[in-house]
This record gives structure tokens, sequence and C-alpha cells, in this order.
């Protein structure tokens, strides 16, 4: 019998090998895992529609006459992540989106108000320029060769807060400062170059902190509650490694050793300190790692220090975000950019009531024609619903459904962000 089942399951797995295995599945499960922060995840879940409606945005903005037909926007929603149907999710935010019906078929371009907004922002990207020149030679200045492929850095031109056309209105405006490389003559070796090395600009975020509160020795901070005792002695234990400044040269650090941790946990402070919202996807991040000598497993490193990064699965993507940065789901300081943005995720919001609001009263009125008796909860949930913070609103469509870890695709993609260097 048990040959027949060696013969037809494969040879058997030793059962020192066997507990082995579990042991490592079980703790790089709970390495995965990390304690839910209400507020910042609250943060997320704002700021993914404003994503979604910004990506719509700029599509309609790029149509014949800033309108486009519903039917060629839900074909794109495949690449927004997105579910349902389109006419339905532009309907819920009213303010940012005027629906017409003309040709036999529905349209869509933006709001007045919108519009208004659009012409704002680009207003106060224009006058961003030098916050940007700064970004990107800081960016450059942290990599190995001081050069960066123009694929991977527009993985992040959005969190960086880059025009569409920076290459243009930035790299080609300063040959003092950059330059674009392309050995391989293809558009996917463009590379961008650091010419010159402003030594102003190689000054981390924690260096300068440091300064402005008077103490002489750089320090991280650590944003948890006393009461995670071991949390807390363990970022004790590696705040005693002196600081090691991104911008130095790192290859007179030992692999693996704690002092190119430290150098390691100040690299990808920094980059998230140069984003508009102090977060970014970790795949978008371990894209990079070539380019800042990072470690494979960069998740590993990033949920070892809680105290310093806050590692969030929410909506299905694994985004690191600092702590530090963050009170309540409040930034504690806003790049002008990131209030003119803001301002639209008001108007979303004010949409979004309207619309939680309008199709609250339509069910009351469906029940009251069929005679059924109205409860106070019924009332009391659709006044609470008009002033409600929209994290939680109602998506019939399905979008933000949360994936648990042991879903199977959930778990295809944890899989995927954790163990395949090659993550796209």
């Amino acid at each position: 019998m048990l040959t027949r089942l060696t013969h037809r399951r494969g040879p058997v797995i030793p059962s020192l090998q066997k507990l082995q295995c579990l042991s490592l599945l079980h703790r790089t499960f709970s390495l995965w895992s990390m304690k839910k922060d209400p507020d910042l995840e609250s943060a997320l879940s704002r700021n993914r529609r404003w994503i979604v409606n910004n990506q719509i945005k700029n599509i309609i903005l790029r149509y014949p006459n800033q309108e486009i037909p519903i039917a060629s926007l839900q074909k794109k929603f495949k690449t927004l992540d997105l579910k349902g149907k389109a006419l339905n999710w532009l309907r819920k935010y009213p303010s940012c989106f005027d629906v017409t019906f003309t040709g036999n078929e529905h349209r869509c371009h933006l709001s007045k108000r919108m519009m208004s907004l659009v012409e704002e922002e680009e207003s106060v990207s224009e006058s961003q320029e030098n916050a940007f020149i700064c970004r990107l030679a800081k960016l450059l200045m942290m990599s190995v060769n001081k050069r960066i492929n123009v694929l991977k850095i527009n993985e992040l031109k959005r969190n960086l807060g880059f025009p569409d056309d920076y290459v243009i209105r930035i790299v080609a405006k300063y040959p003092n400062l950059f330059r674009v490389v392309n050995e391989g003559g293809r558009r996917s070796s463009m590379e961008i170059e650091l010419v010159h090395w402003d030594p102003e600009f190689a000054v981390s975020t924690v260096e300068i902190a440091a300064r402005r509160s008077g103490n002489t020795r750089p320090t991280f901070s650590c944003s948890l509650p006393f009461s995670w005792v071991k949390s807390w002695e363990r970022f004790r234990e590696f705040d005693l490694v002196p600081y090691f400044s991104p911008y130095m040269d790192h290859r007179e650090l030992l692999e693996g050793s704690k002092e190119m941790e430290k150098r390691n946990v100040g690299l990808v402070h920094e980059v998230l300190s140069l984003t508009l919202w102090k977060k970014a996807s970790i795949v978008k991040l371990g894209h990079f790692r070539r380019e800042f000598a990072l470690p494979d497993r960069l998740n590993v490193l990033l949920l070892k220090h809680p105290g310093i990064f806050y590692v969030s699965n929410k909506y299905q993507i694994y985004t690191v975000l600092l702590r530090e940065a963050y009170v309540g789901s409040e930034l504690v300081e806003k790049d002008p950019l990131v209030v003119a943005k803001e301002k639209f995720g008001e108007l979303m919001q004010e949409g979004l009531h309207e619309y939680n609001q309008r199709r609250c009263l339509i069910n009351m009125e469906k029940r009251r024609k069929k005679g059924v008796p109205l409860a106070r909860v019924d009332e009391v949930k659709c006044k609470r619903r008009r002033s409600e913070n929209a994290d939680s609103d109602d998506d019939e469509d399905g979008d933000n459904k949360p994936g648990g870890l042991f879903d199977p695709e959930e778990r295809k993609r944890f899989y995927k962000v954790l163990f395949d260097d090659d993550t796209s």
C-alpha cells in the first residue's frame, strides 16, 4: 500500500523536512501580516478612489473634444482594475463627471467644476519645477550608477508628482544637471543620467529633521504605541547602529550586516519621503532593486521595521507608507500639489454623498409604494449616510471587495510579490 502511494504521489518528504517547510511557511505568513491601523487604512482607501478617478479624468482629457463614449471607457476598466459597469461608476460622482445621451450612446465629459480644478492643478504643477528638479536629482544621486531607466522612473512619476512630459519639461531644460542616454538605441533602453552632483541635494529627510531639532546624530522616529514593547525594543536596538546616508557610497558596507540594513532602511525612507503621499507600491519599489542595491526580499526588510513603515494589502495591492508622515489619516506636511489634488477628492466626496443620499431616498420610496413599513432605523441610516465618510461606501459593482490571504487569487499575488524577482 505504501509503495502504491509513493508511486502515485511522488517521493515521501521526510518528516523533519516537512516540519521545516511548515515552520518556514508559518514564519512567512506571520511576517507578512501586520496589525492594521484603521486611520492609515482609511487614508489608503480615499487615495485608491482618487487614483481611479484621476486616471478616468486623464483618459477623458486625451479624447477629442475631451469627451469619451461610455462604451470606450468600459473597455479600459480592466486596466483600471475595476469591475462592473462604467456608467454606474460615473454616476456615483455627478459633481466630477457629466454623462449625456446623444447619438444612441452615453458619453461622458468633465464637469465645469472639475475642469476648473484641472486648470488649477496644472498651474500649481508649472510652479513646482524646482521641486521636480530636486526630486529627480535625489533619485539619481541615490542610484548606484547615477542613472535610471526612463520606464522605471515612469513607474513612480505619479507618486513623485512629475508631469507626463517631465523628460522634455525638466530633463531637456537642465542639461547642466541631467542628460538622456540611450546606448541600446531602443525606447526601452533610454536612461536619465546625473551630470552634476549637487551637495545641497545630498541631504536626507532624516538628516534635515536632526538639524531642525538640534540633534547631532540623525535618527529615525518610531511611530508606535508604547504598548508594542517588543517592537520598541527592536527599534532601540536598531537605532544604536550609526545612521548611513542613502547618498553615500554603500560599497564599503558588508552585505547582510546591520550597517547595510540601516542603509537600506534609510534609502527606502528617503524615496518615500520624496513622494507626494509618502507611500509607494512594494512591487514598484522592487523594480529599483538593482539601481538602489536593495535586498531581494524587500518586503521582509519593511516588515522588520513596523515603527518606521506601515505595510498594507488594501485592495490587494501591497503598499508601504511612512508612519511618521501621518497623524491619524492626514498627512503632516502637504505638498502644494497634494493640496490641489485634495480639492478633487473633496469634489468626489460631495458627489458620492449626493449619490448615496439620492439612492437611499429612492429605496425608501420603493418600500413605501410596496406598503413595507419603514422602521426608524432606516431613516437614521439614511441620515447617517449623508454625513459619513465614503471609506465604506456601498459598491454594488463589487469594485472594492477585499481579498483574504487564503483566497486563491490573493495567495497567487502573495507568492508572486514574496518570491518572484521578476515581478512586473
